[in-house]
């Protein structure tokens, strides 16, 4: 695989969809839970989303179980907890494992062996930030905000 684009990924409704249709936009890309002190970056996420999403920016929620069980529900419960509580319209993504031998391979290209920013990933809420050819940029922290200057500045110069 030499993008993201070349992954499929079972969206939040259960349909499969092809991240080549997210060529030609900046991706920020997120393992994301509800039941997390981080969780409130949802909002900065969904911020992000209306602010740039008309300049090209996707941002991408893939809902993880595997730090201390912090995404406990089901599909159904997670969409109905980002929509209400943080009215989260960027798309979601079924729940998925993003470290260990059962890790998606999205994940696996970003964060696995040979990546440009290899190593499992800490906790929920780390960000890559991917190109329009669907090339990782940036890697950031769970703590670091998604408003944070420097992933905003990333961001931007990405989609400039």
């Amino acid at each position: 695989m030499s993008s993201v684009h070349d992954f499929t990924a079972q969206t939040i409704h259960g349909q499969a969809a092809d991240l080549a249709d997210y060529a030609g936009k900046t991706l920020l890309v997120v393992n994301v839970a509800s039941e997390c002190g981080l969780t409130p970056q949802y909002a900065d996420l969904e911020a992000l989303h209306r602010q740039y999403a008309a300049q090209g920016l996707a941002v991408l929620g893939f809902p993880c179980n595997q730090f201390k069980g912090q995404e406990p529900g089901s599909e159904e419960q997670i969409l109905d907890f980002c929509q209400t509580r943080y009215d989260v319209s960027f798309p979601l993504f079924s729940k998925i494992e993003v470290n260990g031998p059962n890790r998606h391979p999205l994940y696996a290209y970003l964060a696995g062996e040979g990546a440009a920013f290899p190593g499992d990933i800490s906790w929920n809420f780390e960000k890559f930030l991917i190109d329009k050819d669907g090339q990782p940029l940036a890697r950031f922290a769970p703590r670091t905000t998604p408003n944070d200057p420097a992933v905003v500045a990333a961001i931007e110069e990405a989609l400039a």
